[in-house]
């Protein structure tokens, strides 16, 4: 054990210096350049914080271990690290997608680390839990997820299961699951990805993808369990201390301590995407065999079958011919030999992911009207070199920026994994209310150089191939005066037409499709404009109303026309009558009429000496104008 231990710390003790400014610097560098978590609900989780992230009760350790002490992968990071060795990461990190192979982490599985990163600095900030953190502890507890050999949903392919815990070599765990967890009614098993055992994950366990389901197979759940049980009881990992008692209560063993503190570091330098099911698998193990005691296997899983041993009475000559002088004797060397790979190492298969060599589009026409499901499914088939067809694929279904239409929760990609006859089916995708063709791509995530697979779809408008007035009433109205509403139906082969697009005009005729100068309106634009031409939609029912109509200043009949895609026509007479015009004022009969007045220029008949034919005899002969007798 000493040599191996010496083996394994072979790059020395972590500085706790460089340890905790390398979390100072991570927690820092979260900011508008970090490398974002995924937020389009690929892979099937859901937005940060829709999931459960539920703190224990007590909120604080568990008084064991995580994972109850369970072997662990020993492998140490190279020592060219993908950065600059000795310079923590004092800045945004920026995704690379080249690099040496252990720095390589599945993209589900990456996804998953950052994701529970996110959600947990979004609830307990104080914590400063980094997702090189969570990469680190997966890498030694399950190699990444097996190399991330997972579905696009990030459950894995088969369980993956610690030894039994029945103090032969490891804790002595009995069941507390009935098996329920683990298969093991006996004894309890560490789980998953992250290896924690039932006891703790039913503290502990979260759905962090939103699936109504608390999963420790599935990378986005046990992530989330990790980063919440690591941040328990208040610890603040960008303090040494804190860091160090978070890791050992994962395991209780500073050889653990140490080899976790070796790759956080290192992924703390810089670290990629790989496609899934491609990841770097670890080799030694902590519980490497000792004498008398065989191997025990941290994955229980039937997909690493060993090579089967040849058979004798087939692979080898036998002892004793019958002829030796005249039957050559067998040369068996190509068949007999015993293989030469380290039989501790798990044969590896070639994923799914490596297999594929194209995806088929499905041939489905994929047709809909705007605001409705498509009835057809987006579908590709993932075959191999030979055209068979290659099952567990994860392919990515992505929606172009140009159309409204959308796959469930509003997704403009999704991620789904190929069944048995290597279909992946897309979600149901509905439409929005742009109507216009566009193309989905398929592709498999981290196989850039593998064409993607085009899908044509369109949006078609809405159509009604009929238009009827509801009522008979005339629409009359004077200048200026206003309209009762018109009410419309419409509908398609007989059936009411909900959301169909009509536009309405006013014309000067029925014989007409342009629009008036003169005629009613819909009232006036903001410069004051009337405005004569609207685009109405139907409602639920299959009805509009076309309300706020307006007589113009000119008097006749006009017609409201009304068209729809699809052929529908209704013509409404509009008609603007003159105002009445008022009779001239008539006199008032008791009021009196005008005297003449007297003339003033005309001569009295007696005094003027042209019309009086004689001379008065009053003037000629009156006593007052003679001489008086007296004088």
């Amino acid at each position: 054990m000493a040599a191996q231990f010496g083996r394994r710390l072979r790059r020395g003790a972590t500085s706790g210096a460089i340890v905790a400014a390398a979390v100072a610097a991570l927690a820092a560098s979260q900011g508008p350049g970090a490398i974002p978590p995924p937020t389009d609900n690929l892979n099937g989780d859901t937005a940060i914080g829709a999931g459960d992230a539920t703190t224990p009760h007590g909120g604080g350790g568990t008084g064991g271990s995580a994972t109850g002490d369970s072997p662990y992968y020993t492998d140490l990071p190279p020592l060219n690290p993908p950065k600059v060795p000795g310079v923590a990461p004092t800045a945004p990190q920026v995704p690379i997608v080249t690099g040496p192979a252990a720095a390589g982490i599945p993209a589900t599985v990456l996804a998953a680390y950052q994701r529970a990163e996110a959600s947990i600095r979004a609830s307990d900030p104080a914590c400063n839990l980094p997702w090189q953190l969570l990469a680190g502890i997966g890498k030694v507890e399950s190699g990444q997820a097996n190399g991330g050999r997972v579905d696009g949903n990030g459950t894995t392919f088969t369980p993956i299961l610690g030894p039994a815990l029945d103090g032969n070599g490891f804790a002595l765990i009995q069941d507390t699951d009935n098996g329920a967890f683990d298969g093991d009614a006996t004894h309890d098993r560490a789980l998953g990805p992250m290896q924690f055992i039932p006891s703790t994950w039913a503290v502990w366990g979260q759905d962090a993808n939103g699936d109504g389901k608390k999963d420790p197979q599935n990378v986005y759940d046990a992530a989330q369990a990790a980063g919440m049980y690591l941040c328990a009881g208040g610890r603040n990992l960008a303090i040494k201390a804190d860091l160090d008692k978070a890791i050992l209560s994962y395991n209780r063993s500073r050889e653990y301590l140490t080899t976790v503190l070796h790759w956080f570091e290192y992924y703390g330098r810089g670290a990629h995407t790989v496609p899934d099911g491609t990841g770097q698998l670890p080799v030694d193990r902590s519980d490497r065999p000792t004498p008398g005691r065989p191997p025990l296997p941290i994955t229980v899983t039937p997909s690493s079958p060993a090579a089967p041993s040849p058979r004798p009475s087939q692979d080898r000559p036998s002892p004793k011919p019958t002829d030796p002088a005249t039957t050559p004797p067998a040369k068996p060397a190509e068949q007999s030999k015993p293989p030469t790979a380290d039989p501790t190492r798990p044969s590896i298969e070639v994923p799914p992911t490596l297999r594929v060599s194209r995806l088929k589009a499905g041939t489905a026409t994929l047709t809909a009207v705007t605001g409705s499901t498509f009835a057809q499914t987006a579908s590709v088939t993932a075959v191999d070199a030979s055209g068979r067809p290659v099952a567990g694929v994860s392919v990515r279904f992505a929606l172009p920026a140009t159309t409204d239409a959308r796959f469930p929760a509003g997704a403009t990609t999704v991620t789904v994994t190929s069944d048995a006859r290597g279909v992946a089916k897309a979600p149901a995708l509905r439409a929005g209310e742009k109507a216009a063709s566009f193309t989905i791509r398929a592709t498999v995530p981290g196989r850039s150089s593998l064409p993607a697979a085009e899908l044509k779809a369109t949006v078609e408008v809405r159509k009604a191939d009929a238009l009827t007035r509801i009522g008979t009433t005339a629409l009359t109205a004077a200048t200026g005066a206003g309209y009762a509403d018109v009410t419309v139906e419409s509908r398609l082969a007989g059936a009411l037409a909900p959301g169909v697009t009509v536009t309405a005009v006013i014309t000067d005729s029925a014989n007409s499709d342009a629009q008036s100068t003169d005629g009613p309106s819909f009232g006036k634009d903001a410069a004051g404009n009337p405005i004569r031409t609207k685009v109405l939609k139907t409602d639920a029912q299959g009805r509009l109303v076309v309300a706020g109509l307006v007589a113009g200043q000119k008097a006749g009949d006009y017609v409201l026309l009304l068209t729809a895609p699809g052929g529908g026509t209704a013509k409404v007479t509009l008609t603007v009558t003159a105002p009445a015009t008022t009779p001239p004022a008539t006199p008032d009969p008791t009021e009196e009429p005008a005297k003449d007045p007297a003339p003033t220029s005309s001569t009295s008949p007696s005094t003027s000496p042209s019309t009086s034919p004689s001379t008065s005899p009053s003037a000629a002969t009156s006593p007052t104008a003679s001489a008086s007798p007296s004088a």
